[in-house]
């Protein structure tokens, strides 16, 4: 099933969209919100990727045209049957390395993950992984031309230094105001709200400011 394009100007204004957070339909709890498709370009939200509580079912791309965000909630103008209906989001393959998904005409790549890498033993150097041998990647597929943003995404500054991951986005309407960053370790963690303006480049899994 292909995403449709979603609407300008139907997010509501000032929300949050906070990853990880619960996510309600018209019908009740439908899961929480694992990641957020953007337009890398014109710096807009498009589809929010809500996946069941627990893993128990395929994460669904939403267009974003569906959220509200009253209350401090993060909703949707649909039912759970209605997202049921949207497209999935991860596929799987196998690899070998410098090899690539099959390239589509419609859809990017967002997410990646490596499962699982062959490794092999020998009595001289111990364990060491096999690059001849193919290997199992998940990834996720996204509408061409955009970017997908989880949680563990980094924000990295302009001289390539890791500054933290993405907690949030602020939108106005489905314009892209702010990342919330979460920066510092463990007992040290707090939020940093950085205003689109300062953001460089956008790209799956990563957030490049300017400073």
């Amino acid at each position: 099933m292909m995403p449709g394009r979603p609407v300008p100007g139907t997010l509501r204004a000032a929300m949050r969209l906070e990853l990880g957070k619960p996510i309600l339909c018209t019908d009740g709890a439908v899961g929480e919100l694992a990641d957020v498709v953007v337009d890398p370009v014109e710096r807009r939200v498009t589809h929010l990727v809500v996946r069941p509580h627990g893993n128990l079912g395929p994460a669904r791309l939403v267009p974003a045209e569906l959220a509200d965000g009253d209350r401090g909630e993060i909703s949707l103008r649909c039912t759970r049957a209605d997202v049921d209906g949207f497209a999935t989001v991860r596929e799987s393959a196998y690899l070998r390395t410098g090899q690539l998904p099959r390239d589509d005409p419609d859809w990017d790549i967002g997410i990646e993950d490596v499962l699982a890498m062959p490794y092999y033993t020998t009595p001289d150097i111990g364990v060491y992984p096999s690059f001849d041998e193919p290997y199992m990647m998940t990834y996720d597929r996204v509408p061409k031309g955009e970017a997908e943003i989880r949680r563990a995404s980094a924000v990295v500054s302009a001289d390539g230094h890791h500054l933290g991951t993405v907690e949030a986005l602020v939108v106005d309407v489905d314009e892209i105001t702010h990342f919330v960053l979460e920066h510092g370790h463990l007992w040290g963690l707090r939020d940093v709200t950085i205003p689109v303006g300062a953001v460089a480049k956008v790209e799956s899994d990563t957030v490049t400011l300017r400073i």
